[in-house]
């Protein structure tokens, strides 16, 4: 018995766009009731929400109970961290701010088992080999994982076309937020500068063959990034989005007041 599917990488290998949202409330009563909505995949982020190994694994284990596909965003992509992660049964990786070809290279070995990585062969502990239920995790395993790279400032952006021609990597992901605080616009992802820059580094992905992502909650943009070919895109984070309800449901409770 093979290594899970891993029905988000197929999905980008077939150049079905990909709809997506944050999960960065650290709980898996709010990810169940996020994976419910009908998003094709969901973000678990560990790198600005406060989870830890155990709290994405909790999530981890909702969402893939869901028909939405997850998502794991490491805080940094240091290779014992990396080892855990995919322990964990994390298949889908988003490795923030990868400004080089050697450090995409690097982040191949480690989501790889030996010869060809550097990946611990602890399957027998593993939550990922179904606690050795799988007898040749260790075989099928690398074919699954899919690997994402995070570009988020000008140093990726000059090295893109490195990164870009490193084997092993299945997508790379524009971080709009962080590149335009790089690039001197810091908190307007939408300047005309940090636009042209995003819209022509997802060019340069998609001709490469490689899977496009993108997070933007401007419909516009977004809509935009699909016709340049972004084939995973988030366009909503549950954070935002609850903070923005229910601040405006203390507005209406309290306006009751004024009647």
């Amino acid at each position: 018995m093979p290594a899970p599917q891993n029905a988000f990488k197929a999905a980008l290998k077939s150049g079905k766009p990909q709809m997506g949202c944050w999960i960065g409330l650290a709980d898996p009563y709010v990810a169940e009731i996020t994976a419910s909505a009908g998003f094709d995949w969901l973000l678990i982020d560990c790198e600005h929400a406060p989870n830890d190994l155990r709290s994405m694994m909790a999530q981890l284990k909702v969402v893939e109970a869901s028909p939405g596909k997850p998502v794991v965003r490491l805080p940094i992509g240091e290779t014992w961290m990396i080892k855990q992660f995919l322990d964990a049964g994390a298949q889908s990786l988003l490795i923030p701010m990868v400004e080089s070809k050697a450090q995409a290279e690097q982040l191949v070995r480690a989501v790889t088992y030996p010869p060809s990585g550097v990946r611990g062969v602890g399957s027998a502990l593993a939550r990922a080999s179904r606690f050795s239920a799988i007898p040749d995790y260790l075989t099928t395993a690398d074919k699954e994982i899919c690997l994402l790279v995070q570009v988020e400032n000008r140093a990726g952006l000059a090295e893109l076309d490195g990164i870009l021609a490193v084997e092993g990597i299945d997508g790379v992901f524009i971080g709009p937020s962080d590149l335009a605080a790089d690039m001197g616009h810091l908190g307007d992802p939408m300047h005309p500068e940090v636009v042209a820059a995003v819209e022509d580094a997802l060019n340069r992905i998609k001709a490469s063959g490689k899977a496009p992502g993108i997070l933007t909650t401007s419909p516009d943009f977004a809509g935009r990034c699909l016709e340049l070919g972004a084939t995973f895109v988030a366009t909503a984070i549950d954070v935002t989005l609850y903070a923005s309800a229910i601040r405006s449901a203390a507005k209406q409770a309290k306006d009751l007041l004024n009647r």
